[in-house]
């Protein structure tokens, strides 16, 4: 390789430097994870260290880009630049798609509107995720159907689980968040039990209110302690 071509490649460390000001959640980790995914491929020196051409760093600014811009699992993204590579065009990332029966489709997302009831077919679309990861969240607890479909949760969950592959999390690695979500909805039952328990008119009426403030509080407790912990680990 010629002087200027080598000038020309950049190392994973100078890529990192180069995109976190765009993108401050950037990690080695995550680039590493893109190229294990097939979504990029630089080259290697003979050594084996990551050789990052131009057109690799904008394929990689797109990549994330669309996660952000658009919220989409990376299986879309990679068809995408799949068919773009074989020199086809792909409607753009943020064109609307067609929303299952129940949703609303919006510019990078379908937000739930109500009593929403899906099939296995319909949760898939919707999600964006492979039959595969879906039955792996099934099996782990993550998702379940209530009388032959999907509701609105198991469909946010779905979601949820496909953007943090992109990071590297497969669901098995979720089950502790499970675990604790299953600690706190015994919490707030326990909580609500004396109110279930009265014969007044309208109980179950109020223990449902009750259940779900204490839920609220309990999210917003949640995220400040994440927020705290992370801040005491990554600030210098």
């Amino acid at each position: 390789m010629s002087g200027s071509a080598a000038r020309a490649t950049m190392t994973i460390g100078e890529v990192l430097g180069l995109l976190s000001a765009e993108f401050p959640d950037i990690t080695v980790s995550k680039i590493r994870f893109l190229e294990s995914e097939g979504l990029i491929e630089p080259e290697r020196s003979p050594s084996g260290y990551r050789k990052f051409a131009p057109a690799d760093v904008e394929r990689l600014r797109f990549i994330l880009a669309a996660q952000r811009d658009h919220y989409l699992p990376l299986r879309v993204i990679k068809e995408h630049l799949d068919a773009v590579d074989r020199g086809q065009n792909p409607p753009p990332l943020g064109e609307r798609r067609r929303a299952p029966r129940g949703l609303v489709a919006t510019d990078s997302v379908h937000e739930d509107t109500g009593d929403v009831r899906l099939t296995r077919r319909q949760l898939l679309d919707a999600a964006g995720v492979d039959p595969e990861v879906l039955g792996e969240l099934e099996e782990f607890g993550l998702v379940s159907r209530v009388s032959g479909q999907y509701d609105g949760d198991a469909l946010t969950v779905a979601r949820a689980a496909a953007a943090l592959r992109s990071f590297g999390f497969e669901p098995r690695h979720l089950r502790a968040v499970k675990a604790a979500a299953d600690r706190e909805v015994g919490l707030i039952e326990a909580a609500v039990a004396p109110t279930l328990r009265q014969r007044s008119p309208g109980a179950h009426a109020r223990a449902a209110e009750t259940a779900k403030e204490i839920a609220s509080l309990s999210l917003k407790l949640h995220a400040a302690l994440v927020s705290t912990g992370l801040r005491a680990t990554l600030e210098p």
